[in-house]
C-alpha cells in the first residue's frame, strides 16, 4: 500500500479545498492500493504529527468550499532549521516523522514560504509534490497561482460597491489591496474595476506625480478610484530598506502607504480622502469556477506526478499547459510585474496612472 500525505500551508485562499479533492480522489481513481494521510495545520501538523488517514467520503462537497479544511498554520522559513536546545530543528523533525508515517510521498499545497521549506524537505530526501497556492501571485515559474482569479473578483465586487459611495459623496477613494512584495493582485483588480490610478511595489510612485493626475480626473467627474499595493512605496522610500519604510511611517504616525498617501493629497489638493481596505475578504468565499477547473486540473497533474514517482517537483502553468517546474529551479525567486507586462501596457494606453 502507498500512503500518501497532504497538507495545506501558508495563508488561506479560495481553491484549496478543491485542489486537494482533485488530488485525492485522482489518487483513489487510479491507484488500487493507496491511502492518504491528511496532516493538519500545515507544516505543524507534520512536526506534531497531528494527522489522521482519510477515507474517499471524507472529500466529498469540497470543491465549492473556501478555505482549507485540513487548516493551515505559518512556520516561517528563517526559522525552520534552526537547532534547538536538544539540536534538532523543526525541519529534523519533519523529516523523521515523514519516516516515522511509513509516507511514500507529501503533496504540499501553499505559497512562497511554504515552496521554500517544500524545497529544503526534499533536498533531505523527502518525496514532494507541490501545488502553487497564493492570492499574490507571485511564485516563479508559473503564470498564475490557484486563488488569485477568486481574490481578483472579490476585489472588483468590493470596489465596484465603493464606486457607488464614491460618486455619491463626490469623494477619492483609496482602496488598499493585499501585495507586500509584489503587485499583480492590485494591477489586475485595478485594471478590471476601471481604476484611475494604480499604485504598485514595482513602480515607485510621485506623490506629485499621483497628485497632478488626479487633479485632472477631477475635473472631469466628481469622484476618483486609486488601487493601492500594501507593498508600494514612494520613489523618495526607494532608497530605503523595508524595515527602515515602516519604521519611517510609524513615526510619522502612518500605519500603511494608504494612509500616507491618503494625507498627502488631502494637503496638496485639499480634497476628501477615503481609506478602504477589503483586507482578508480577498482570501475568503468560495472559489470562483475558473479557479474551481484550474485547481481541478494542478490536483490531477500533481496525482499523475506521485503515481510516476516524479519528485521535487511543483506543478505549474508554463505557455497555457500545466506541467511541472524543479523545486530547486523556482524556491525563492520573485515574480515581479514587468515593465512590457501586456496588462500594465494595455492599463497605460487606456490612461490609467500609475503615479510616476
Amino acid at each position: 500500500m502507498k500512503r500518501i500525505g497532504i497538507l495545506t500551508s501558508g495563508g488561506d485562499c479560495a481553491g484549496l479545498n478543491s485542489a486537494v479533492y482533485s488530488v485525492a480522489k485522482t489518487l483513489y481513481q487510479e491507484m488500487d492500493d493507496v491511502e492518504i494521510i491528511g496532516i493538519y495545520d500545515g507544516y505543524t501538523g507534520l512536526i506534531d504529527l497531528n494527522t489522521q488517514v482519510l477515507k474517499p467520503h471524507d472529500f466529498e462537497g469540497l470543491v465549492s468550499k473556501g478555505g482549507t479544511f485540513l487548516r493551515s498554520i505559518r512556520q516561517s522559513f528563517k526559522t525552520i532549521d534552526i537547532k534547538d536546545e536538544n539540536g534538532v530543528s523543526k525541519a529534523d523533525k519533519m523529516v523523521a516523522n515523514y519516516q516515522k508515517l511509513k509516507l511514500d510521498a507529501l503533496v504540499v499545497l501553499g505559497g512562497n514560504g511554504t515552496h521554500k521549506v517544500a524545497n529544503l524537505l526534499s533536498q533531505r530526501g523527502l518525496n514532494i509534490v507541490a501545488l502553487p497556492k497564493t492570492i499574490d501571485n507571485d511564485i516563479f515559474g508559473t503564470e498564475e497561482t490557484f486563488g488569485y482569479d477568486t481574490a481578483v473578483q472579490v476585489g472588483v465586487d468590493y470596489i465596484e460597491r465603493i464606486r457607488t459611495t464614491a460618486q455619491s459623496h463626490s469623494r477619492v477613494f483609496l482602496v488598499e489591496i493585499m501585495g507586500n512584495k509584489v503587485g499583480w493582485l492590485a494591477l489586475s483588480t485595478g485594471v478590471a474595476s476601471a481604476a484611475d490610478t494604480i499604485i504598485l511595489p514595482e513602480i515607485p510612485y510621485s506623490i506629485e506625480r499621483v497628485s497632478q493626475d488626479l487633479k485632472k480626473i477631477l475635473t472631469k467627474k466628481n469622484y476618483a478610484i486609486i488601487v493601492v499595493s500594501e507593498g508600494a512605496y514612494s520613489k523618495d522610500e526607494k532608497k530605503l530598506k523595508n524595515k527602515e519604510r515602516l519604521l519611517a511611517r510609524q513615526e510619522a504616525g502612518f500605519s500603511s502607504v494608504t494612509e500616507k498617501i491618503a494625507q498627502e493629497i488631502n494637503e496638496k489638493l485639499g480634497v476628501e480622502v477615503r481609506v478602504a481596505i477589503p483586507g482578508h475578504a480577498l482570501r475568503g468565499g468560495e472559489p470562483s469556477a475558473r479557479d474551481r477547473n484550474y485547481t481541478m486540473k494542478l490536483g490531477s497533474v500533481a496525482a499523475g506526478l506521485v503515481m510516476d514517482e516524479v519528485f521535487g517537483v511543483t506543478v505549474a502553468l508554463v505557455n497555457g499547459k500545466i506541467t511541472f517546474n524543479h523545486l530547486s529551479d523556482i524556491a525563492g525567486k520573485a515574480k515581479p510585474i514587468l515593465e512590457n507586462d501586456p496588462l500594465l501596457e494595455a492599463a497605460r494606453h487606456v490612461g490609467i496612472s500609475f503615479g510616476d
